[in-house]
């Protein structure tokens, strides 16, 4: 069956390549984008390669999830939407409270109010959740316990101990976070992305639609911005390497993150958005392997032939959490999908990309000074 599938947010780095996966099968596909310039620089018409990947691909309407007529515009004849429209970034969300709020949580209320209210084709929704939902996840206690343990204290953290600890208990051991943990998130971001899905999750079936999460991990992969100092380390410490800089570690190097290839996000979402087992379920898409920052570093090393001077700093960021790892068994077992790229691989082929694109002006230390100015890093 072919379906007309809306993608907000679809100029993006995930959203151009299910869009070119949707396209693949023969589907038709709408984007709505606001080509945002942190993103797609100032000039996207001629800057942002992202959005000549659509050309032929995809409609593309230029708007926003903040306004009901964009949504409006977007929507006709469309039969799956898969929300990726969002503001991200852990820090920047801890200053910019307002803006991060009125794009995801707003954005999502508006989407839905209108599917409530007005007449449209839509059976299945996607939303594009995250692991940031979890907070610091999901541990283990010497005897077996499983325990979802509170925010790490600035008072621990700032006399060097950036260990989790639950109190009452002793030492605790980490394991992979599944779908039903608690959801207690450590930032703005993640506090909107959880009330993203709440919404989404809960009015879907009411209004008679096929409601469906996937909770990503960290994304990497050939098309992240390089520009964007709130993408993450990969394409941060990238910059940082073709540059001859210094790599600032945060922390103590061994915080731990679930790093997922581009290529296996994308097809677990376009399984998401077709497969009828996925109505009304919920998906952590990652590796299941957790990789440390100093593991990152040393595997960028590694693809890029060479090295820069490294500190392990001791810096840390107020709302970062310590690690995270996915238990991908529902997705495995429901839907039959497994990630096949080892990070390994994965960064050496992004590495490979990389090194096909200009070397971006550095944005990342005003990044830090940013947070810094408002003692949100330490």
């Amino acid at each position: 069956m072919s379906e007309h599938v809306l993608i907000t947010g679809g100029a993006g780095f995930i959203g151009t390549r299910l869009a070119a996966r949707f396209a693949r099968d023969g589907h038709r596909v709408t984007v709505l984008d606001s080509l945002s310039p942190q993103v797609h620089g100032n000039d996207p018409e001629t800057t942002s390669p992202l959005l000549r990947s659509l050309d032929g691909i995809a409609d593309v309407v230029v708007g926003t999830v903040t306004s009901t007529d964009d949504l409006r515009t977007a929507l006709e004849g469309a039969t799956i939407v898969i929300h990726l429209a969002a503001e991200t970034g852990t820090g920047q969300s801890m200053y910019e409270i307002d803006r991060y709020v009125d794009a995801n949580v707003g954005g999502t209320a508006k989407l839905l109010d209108l599917l409530a209210n007005e007449d449209h084709g839509v059976r299945r929704i996607v939303i594009a959740s995250s692991r940031s939902i979890y907070g610091e996840g999901t541990y283990v206690t010497g005897d077996g316990r499983r325990v979802h343990p509170p925010h790490r204290a600035d008072a621990d953290m700032s006399a060097g101990d950036f260990d989790v600890h639950a109190a009452g208990e002793g030492p605790i051991s980490l394991v992979p976070t599944d779908e039903s943990a608690l959801l207690h998130p450590s930032s703005v971001y993640g506090i909107t992305k959880q009330m993203q899905e709440s919404l989404v999750m809960t009015v879907a079936p009411t209004i008679g639609i096929e409601g469906t999460s996937v909770r990503y991990q960290n994304v990497y992969g050939p098309g992240q911005s390089l520009k964007n100092p709130y993408t993450g380390i990969l394409s941060i410490f990238s910059t940082l390497i073709r540059q001859g800089k210094e790599i600032n570690i945060f922390e103590d190097g061994e915080e731990s993150r679930d790093f997922v290839y581009i290529d296996d996000v994308v097809e677990a979402t376009f399984l998401a958005a077709t497969d009828p087992r996925a109505a009304g379920e919920t998906f952590n898409v990652g590796s299941g392997v957790a990789t440390t920052v100093n593991e990152v570093v040393a595997a960028l090393f590694d693809a890029f032939g060479r090295e820069v001077p490294t500190r392990i700093s001791g810096n840390y960021r107020l709302g970062d959490i310590r690690h995270n790892v996915a238990d991908t068994t529902r997705l495995r077992e429901t839907l039959g999908f497994t990630p096949q790229v080892p990070f390994r691989e994965g960064v050496r082929t992004f590495v490979e990309w990389v090194l096909t694109e200009p070397i971006e002006a550095d944005g990342y230390q005003r990044s830090l000074d940013e947070m810094s100015k408002r003692n949100l890093l330490k």
